[in-house]
C-alpha cells in the first residue's frame, strides 16, 4: 500500500503531482459554489437590525465583538467567491488558499454547522503545504513534491469518516433509527413551508419510510447501522487498489443520500469529500 510505503520512506514516495491539482480544482468550484450560495436566502442581510441572526450573536459574543464582525461580514461575503475561483484556477494558489482559509475561518464565528466549515479549512490547509500545486491544468509528474500533502489530506478524509462513525455509534437515537426516521417524518410534514432546495427527499422515500411507525424505525435502523459500517470501512477500502473502484461507487451512492437531506448545506461538503478520493490513490 503506497500510504504505508511513504510513512515508511518519510514520505518520499513518489505520487503523480496532477491528483493535489485536480483536487485543488474541484475544491475551489465546491467552496465558490458555497460562498456564492451563501448570498442568497438571507445571507446577505444575515447581520440586519432585528434579525435573530443579530441578537444570537451579540447575545454569544458580546455587543462589541459583534459590531466588529458586522462591519467585516459583507465585504467578506463579497470577497471569498473571488479567492475559491482564483484557487480552483491555479492563479497564485497558495495565496489563494491562505485567503479561503481566512474566509472559512471568519464563518466559524458565526457558523451552525462548524463541522463541515473545520473540514474544509483542514482540506485547505494541506495545499498550503504542497510543493507544487501547478497553474491553470494539472501536469502528470511523478515525485515526492506533493507526498506529503496528499498524505496529510487522505489522514484528514479518514478522520472525518472514522470520527463521523464513532458519533453515530455513541448516539442511542441514530444508532436505533429512530433520528432517521424522525427527520423524514417532520420534513414531510413540513415541506410546503420550506425554501426550494432545503431539502430533496424522494417521494416513495417519504411515502414509505415517512412515518414514525414500528417498521419504519426498523428500515431506518437499518440504514443506520450500514452508514456506521461504511464510515470504518471506505478509507481503508480507498486505499487499497483491488477494492478502491467499489469503494468510490459506494461513497458516491453514500454521499447523495447525505445530499438529499441537506443540499445545499452539503454540496461543499460532499463535493470535496469525493474529490478527496482521488488522493486516495498515488499514481
Amino acid at each position: 500500500m503506497w500510504f504505508l510505503d511513504a510513512l515508511a520512506s518519510g514520505f518520499q514516495h513518489p505520487t503523480d503531482e496532477a491528483r493535489l491539482q485536480y483536487f485543488r480544482i474541484i475544491l475551489g468550484l465546491a467552496l465558490a459554489i458555497r460562498f456564492l450560495l451563501a448570498l442568497g436566502h438571507g445571507g446577505w442581510n444575515r447581520f440586519a437590525p432585528g434579525t435573530y441572526s443579530t441578537f444570537a450573536l451579540t447575545k454569544r459574543i458580546g455587543e462589541q465583538r459583534f459590531h466588529r464582525l458586522a462591519r467585516a461580514y459583507k465585504p467578506v461575503l463579497a470577497a471569498r467567491p473571488a479567492a475559491a475561483l482564483a484557487l480552483a484556477a491555479g492563479v497564485l494558489p497558495r495565496l489563494s488558499a491562505l485567503l479561503v482559509i481566512a474566509a472559512l475561518a471568519f464563518e466559524l464565528t458565526y457558523a451552525r454547522s462548524p463541522n463541515t466549515l473545520r473540514y474544509a479549512i483542514l482540506m485547505t490547509a494541506t495545499l498550503v503545504l504542497a510543493d507544487d500545486l501547478g497553474t491553470g491544468l494539472p501536469e502528470h509528474r511523478t515525485s515526492a513534491h506533493n507526498t506529503w500533502a496528499q498524505c496529510l489530506a487522505v489522514l484528514v478524509t479518514t478522520d472525518l469518516y472514522w470520527n463521523s462513525a464513532w458519533q453515530k455509534a455513541r448516539s442511542t437515537q441514530f444508532r436505533s433509527g429512530l433520528y432517521l426516521a424522525q427527520w423524514v417524518h417532520v420534513f414531510t410534514q413540513v415541506k410546503d413551508r420550506l425554501p426550494p432546495g432545503e431539502h430533496f427527499i424522494p417521494g416513495v422515500v417519504r411515502r414509505h419510510l415517512g412515518t414514525l411507525s414500528e417498521r419504519s424505525v426498523r428500515l431506518w435502523r437499518l440504514v443506520a447501522v450500514t452508514v456506521i459500517a461504511l464510515e470504518v470501512l471506505l478509507p481503508p477500502a480507498l486505499l487499497t487498489e483491488q477494492t478502491r473502484t467499489g469503494a468510490i461507487i459506494v461513497g458516491i451512492a453514500m454521499h447523495a443520500g447525505f445530499s438529499c437531506l441537506k443540499p445545499r448545506q452539503l454540496i461543499a461538503f460532499s463535493s470535496i469529500s469525493l474529490a478527496s478520493y482521488l488522493l486516495f490513490a498515488a499514481v
